[in-house]
C-alpha cells in the first residue's frame, strides 16, 4: 500500500543521480536543498555543502546538511505526514465497516418496508373494517420493531405481546358484534387465551423467531458502527514527543547526513513503528473478539431462523394468525364463554357484511434468500481482512516502498549511518515496548482514549455474543437522541403507555451500556434508569481497575 506523504522516498530516488558512498558533499546537499524546497520550505540559511553538526537535536551530530531551523521543520513534517498516513490507513477498514453497514441496515430495512407495505396494500380488500378500523395497530407494531431496530430501550417480546392482545380484542369484539363486550370481560378472555390459542401457534412461532432474528440483525449492523468508530477515534490519537523525535530520526535524518537515496532498514522501522503504534496494538485482543462475535452472528441469519423468510413475511404470518380465529371462531367463541360466562347481548345494531367476511390466504412472496448469501459471504470475507488490522499497521507502513529490501540489509539507513540493523524487533503492545530501542514508551501510562476503545469492544463482543445466543440486550445511553437517526422521534404514549405484558413470565431484557454511534441512542433516558446506570460503570471501573494491574 503506497501512502503518499511518504512519496518522497521514490521521488528522490528517481530524481537523484546514483550516489556512492564517497559522493561530493557539495552534491549530496544540494540535493537536500531541492527535496526541503518541495516540502514548501524557505531556501534562506540552507548550507551549500555539509557543516558541522553540534547543533543538532535529534540526528547524529556529525556532518550534516541540515541547520536547526531545517531539523525542526522537518520534525514536524514527519509528525504532520506519519498522522495523516494513519489516517489514510485507518481509512481502508472504516470504508469496509461503513459499507457492510450500509449494506446491510439497507437491506433490513427493505425487508421490514416491503412486508409493510404488502400488509397495506393486501389487508383491505381481504379484511375490511377489521383492517380499517384498527390500522393504527398494524402501523404501531411495525414503528415498534423499527424503533427496536434502531436500539431504543424496548422489550421486543412485550411489544410482540401487547400486538397480539390488541388484536385478540379487536376481532373478537368485530365477530361478536351482537353482544357487549366489557373491558372485565377482554380481561378474562386474555387469561384463557394462551390456553384456547386463538390464533394458533403463529404467536409463539413469530415471537421466537422474529426475537431472534432482530436481536441478531440490531447487533450486527450497531458492531459494523461500533468498529468504524473505533477505527475513526483511534486515528485520531496524538504523537507522543519521543514518537515525533524517533519519526523524524527514521525519516528525514538520512538527508540531513546528505544521504537522500538510503531508504532506513525495515526492522528499524518496525521497531520505531511497534514503539508509536504500541497502544493502538493493545486493542488487538478485543478487536478479535469483536471480528469473531460478528461472524458468528452472520451465521444467525440463516438456517431455521432465517431473518430474510422471518421479518419479510411478518404480514403472511399476522394474516395467517386472523385466518385460524376466522375458521375457528365457533369453537373459540364457545371455550371463551365457557370459560368467562356468556356476555351481555348489545341493543346496538349489527352490520351485516363485514363481519361475515372471511381472509383469504396472503401470497408469501418469500424472498430466495440469495442476496443475502452474497451479502453474509462478501461481509465474512471482509472482517476477515480487517481482523489483524491493529498488530499489522507497522508492517503496512513499512513496506517495501518505504524501507529497504531484505537484499539490502547491509546498504539502508539504520539511524545512525548505512549499514546493518542490529537490535531486534519488539513485541507488539505497549508492555513488549520496555526495551524499544529507537523509541522512549512509558509502559505504566496507556493511552486513555485507547483504553476507553478497548473497554467499549468488550461491552460490544458481548453483546454479540449474547444476540448468538437468542439473547436480548437493551442498549441504554442518555446521551444520544434516536430522532438524529431518522428512526423516529420517541415513543407514543398510546404506544408505550401499556407496554406491561399481560404474560408475566416475558423475560426483561439485560441492559448495557454503549457507546456513541453517530447520533443513533435512546431518547428521553431519564433518572428512572440510574440504578441501571450505576451498576455499569461499577463494572466498567472494576474491568478497566483488572487491566491496569495486568
Amino acid at each position: 500500500m503506497h501512502f503518499f506523504p511518504w512519496g518522497f522516498w521514490l521521488l528522490c530516488v528517481a530524481a537523484s543521480p546514483a550516489q556512492g558512498d564517497s559522493g561530493s558533499k557539495a552534491k549530496s546537499c544540494t540535493e537536500v536543498r531541492q527535496f526541503y524546497a518541495t516540502k514548501g520550505f524557505s531556501l534562506h540559511g540552507v548550507p551549500q555543502a555539509e557543516i558541522s553538526g553540534e547543533h543538532l537535536r535529534i540526528c547524529p551530530q556529525g556532518y550534516t546538511c541540515c541547520t536547526s531551523e531545517m531539523e525542526e521543520n522537518f520534525a514536524k513534517k514527519s509528525q504532520s505526514e506519519f498522522e495523516d498516513m494513519i489516517t489514510e490507513a485507518s481509512r481502508s477498514a472504516q470504508v469496509t465497516l461503513t459499507s457492510q453497514y450500509k449494506n446491510f441496515d439497507g437491506y433490513f430495512q427493505d425487508l421490514l418496508n416491503k412486508s409493510e407495505k404488502a400488509l397495506y396494500d393486501t389487508f383491505p380488500s381481504i379484511y375490511g373494517e377489521l383492517y380499517s378500523q384498527n390500522v393504527k395497530l398494524f402501523k404501531d407494531l411495525y414503528s415498534e420493531l423499527r424503533r427496536y431496530y434502531r436500539g431504543s430501550n424496548i422489550n421486543l417480546e412485550e411489544a410482540l405481546n401487547e400486538f397480539w392482545t390488541r388484536l385478540l380484542e379487536r376481532l373478537f369484539k368485530l365477530m361478536n358484534p351482537q353482544y357487549h363486550i366489557t373491558d372485565e370481560y377482554l380481561d378474562c378472555m386474555m387469561k384463557h387465551s394462551e390456553q384456547h390459542k386463538p390464533f394458533g401457534e403463529v404467536p409463539r412461532d413469530l415471537k421466537l423467531k422474529a426475537t431472534r432474528a432482530f436481536i441478531a440483525v440490531r447487533s450486527y449492523v450497531q458492531g459494523l458502527s461500533m468498529g468504524s468508530d473505533v477505527v475513526k477515534k483511534v486515528s485520531q490519537v496524538s504523537l507522543s514527543h519521543e514518537c515525533t523525535r524517533a519519526i523524524m530520526k527514521l525519516v528525514y535524518c538520512p538527508y540531513c547526513r546528505g544521504m537522500s537515496s538510503v531508504k532506513p532498514c525495515n526492522n528499524y522501522c518496525h521497531n520505531v513503528m511497534k514503539g508509536c503504534l504500541a497502544n493502538q496494538a493493545d486493542l488487538d485482543t478485543e478487536w478479535r473478539n469483536l471480528i469473531d462475535s460478528m461472524l458468528l452472528v452472520a451465521d444467525r441469519f440463516d438456517g431455521p431462523s432465517n431473518v430474510d423468510t422471518v421479518i419479510g413475511t411478518i404480514h403472511t404470518r399476522i394474516a395467517e394468525a386472523i385466518s385460524n380465529m376466522q375458521e375457528n371462531r365457533e369453537s373459540v367463541t364457545a371455550k371463551i364463554f365457557q370459560g368467562c360466562g356468556n356476555p351481555k347481548i348489545s341493543t346496538k345494531a349489527s352490520s351485516g357484511e363485514d363481519k361475515k367476511r372471511r381472509g383469504k390466504a396472503v401470497n408469501d412472496d418469500k424472498s430466495s434468500g440469495l442476496g443475502l448469501e452474497k451479502l453474509v459471504s462478501d461481509a465474512k470475507g471482509k472482517l476477515r481482512d480487517i481482523k489483524d488490522y491493529w498488530v499489522a499497521l507497522p508492517s503496512t507502513i513499512c513496506n517495501e516502498k518505504i524501507t529497504s529490501s531484505s537484499v539490502n540489509e547491509d546498504k539502508c539507513w539504520n539511524g545512525m549511518a548505512k549499514g546493518r540493523y542490529l537490535p531486534e524487533v519488539m513485541g507488539d503492545g505497549l508492555a513488549n515496548q520496555i526495551n524499544n530501542p529507537e523509541v522512549e514508551v512509558d509502559i505504566t501510562k496507556p493511552d486513555m482514549t485507547i483504553r476507553q476503545q478497548i473497554m467499549q469492544l468488550k461491552i460490544m463482543t458481548n453483546r454479540l455474543r449474547n444476540a448468538y445466543n437468542g439473547n436480548d440486550v437493551d442498549f441504554q445511553d442518555a446521551s444520544d437522541d434516536i430522532s438524529g437517526s431518522g428512526s423516529g422521534d420517541g415513543c407514543p404514549d398510546e404506544v408505550c403507555g401499556k407496554r406491561l405484558s399481560k404474560n408475566p413470565s416475558t423475560r426483561q431484557p439485560e441492559v448495557h451500556a454503549i457507546p456513541n454511534q453517530s447520533g443513533r441512542g435512546v431518547k428521553g433516558a431519564s433518572s428512572k434508569f440510574l440504578p441501571s446506570s450505576l451498576l455499569i460503570f461499577l463494572s466498567v471501573a472494576v474491568i478497566a481497575t483488572q487491566y491496569l494491574r495486568r
